[in-house]
């Protein structure tokens, strides 16, 4: 799985391209953690390429959130694809993230 980032002035969003599942989020986790340092939590997550998302995954996400959360800031997640939105939806985990329609409103949203 290929993680695209992109530089939107301070902020930092990540962009997974594929399944984000299994041996992948491993990898996701550690680059979002690095992002989260270096970008003082200003991180979004570019979920536009995302094809599929175990529990795993999720709980990733969950984690960042919290960790984010706990400074006073949200895990930006934007380009929330029909998928995802539904999964989501299911573990009504939605209400736990700040949802853009695509990155640049996402980091924009920093302002």
């Amino acid at each position: 799985m290929d993680i695209d980032e992109q530089r939107f002035g301070a902020v930092t969003v990540l962009k997974p391209v594929g399944s984000l599942a299994l041996d992948e989020v491993a990898q996701f986790k550690s680059r979002l953690a690095d992002a989260m340092v270096r970008a003082l939590g200003r991180v979004a997550v570019d979920a536009s390429a995302i094809s599929y998302v175990d529990s795993k995954a999720l709980e990733v996400l969950v984690e960042a959130s919290d960790q984010l959360a706990q400074s006073g800031r949200a895990l930006r997640l934007c380009g929330v694809n029909e998928l995802l939105r539904e999964v989501l939806d299911l573990t009504e985990l939605a209400e736990r993230f700040e949802l853009y329609e695509d990155a640049s409103a996402a980091a924009r949203s920093f302002l």
